[in-house]
């Protein structure tokens, strides 16, 4: 056992078992069809793992955004958390395509290779509508809108509006999603795809490199295309790509109630609000209860954040990237469910050891010896 206020640990108890559940989802498809089945006519466990992911991240990007206080410090560590795996899972995933045992998306070849490479390594690809090399990373798509939004909003100091940020986009997602059921940025439209891409690219260059005037504009350039794509680009449709950007905000309501800049019963409203117009979102029966019970286990594990989790729990928390990003592969490997999992934990911890946390420690690294110069 170990203190879950040390580091935060009641957020890698959500993340492990959110990681599984999405893991799960597809192996249960891929193994046992059959049974499960059954099981996804009830509850979604994919949406309930991705919701809980959407939540921890609506909490803890903003605190850590405000923490270091500075903008190139936060882009840094992004890169520096999530590139590295990104692009050595995109690798093997390539591998195993050349050798055969991988299906990639049809689309990879009938896209532009450079605006493929664009669109993975920006992570916008599910929003600029372009093929995936591994199929999970849409939903790195959404927290990269959110990136943008939380990076413009603390630039122009109205990060304390998330509460109303929510609502807003929760009540706004059904009658734009209603008149948007679908992306409107087109599966041809490479030119629009790679400028879009680009000016993100160009607009997180310019917050990261720029001062004054220039970056402020920037940030606010950045939150403006980040919202925009999500509601232009979504593939499931604006209305559940707004909610999930709403979803996200509804964490950081939480971080803000529990900060002391909002009140609790706003924070409560905001919530209420993002879910009310989240379960009609997907005519599917099994999405609703996996959206509630994201937000139920939330609220559980917040309400238990002061005590100690078993030492597992926000160990697998600490993988759970490597989880998400892995597993997708290994479905296409191994035979059967039992050796699937026997395998992609051990491969899990050893790629967070010899990639992500090395990884990460270099990005420290960088942004102490910068840290004089980077101030906003």
């Amino acid at each position: 056992m170990f203190a879950a206020p040390a580091r935060l640990a009641w957020l890698d108890a959500l993340r492990g078992p959110a990681a599984l559940a999405v893991t799960m989802h597809h192996a249960g498809w891929t193994f046992v069809p059959g049974l499960w089945a059954e099981v996804d006519r009830r509850i979604d466990l994919g949406t309930w793992g991705v919701f809980v992911f959407f939540l921890v991240s609506g909490y803890i990007i903003p605190a850590s955004l405000e923490r270091r206080g500075d903008l190139r410090a936060f882009w840094t560590g992004r890169a520096f958390r999530l590139l590295p795996l990104l692009l050595a899972a995109c690798c093997l995933a390539l591998l195993l395509a050349q050798a055969g045992v991988l299906p990639l998306h049809p689309g990879l070849g009938e896209r532009p290779p450079p605006l493929v490479v664009l669109g993975n390594l920006t992570m916008l690809q599910e929003l600029l509508n372009l093929p995936a090399v591994i199929s999970v990373t849409w939903t790195l798509s959404y927290e990269m809108a959110f990136y943008l939004m939380s990076v413009a909003l603390f630039t122009v100091r109205q990060a304390h509006r998330s509460a109303g940020i929510a609502v807003a986009l929760a009540l706004t997602a059904v009658p734009v999603g209603l008149l948007l059921p679908r992306a409107s940025i087109g599966g041809r439209a490479d030119l629009a795809a790679a400028s879009l891409g680009l000016a993100v690219v160009a607009a997180i260059a310019v917050t990261v490199l720029g001062r004054g005037r220039a970056r402020t504009a920037a940030a606010v350039a950045g939150g403006l295309l980040g919202l925009a794509l999500v509601v232009l680009g979504s593939r499931a449709g604006t209305w559940q790509g707004m909610i999930i950007l709403a979803t996200m905000f509804a964490g950081t309501a939480v971080y803000r109630a529990e900060q002391g800049t909002i009140s609790w019963r706003t924070a409560g409203v905001a919530v209420v609000a993002v879910l009310g117009c989240a379960l009609p979102a997907k005519d599917d029966p099994a999405w609703a209860p996996g959206v509630v019970l994201a937000f139920g286990a939330f609220a559980l594990a917040y309400a238990l954040r002061r005590r100690a989790f078993p030492r597992w729990l926000p160990q697998l928390g600490v993988i759970s990237f490597s989880l998400y990003l892995l597993h997708p592969l290994l479905l296409y490997v191994l035979p059967d469910l039992v050796l699937y999992f026997v395998v992609l934990l051990p491969l899990s911890v050893a790629s967070y050891q010899l990639i992500e946390a090395p990884a990460q420690r270099l990005g420290k690294r960088l942004v102490r010896r910068d840290q004089p110069l980077s101030r906003t």
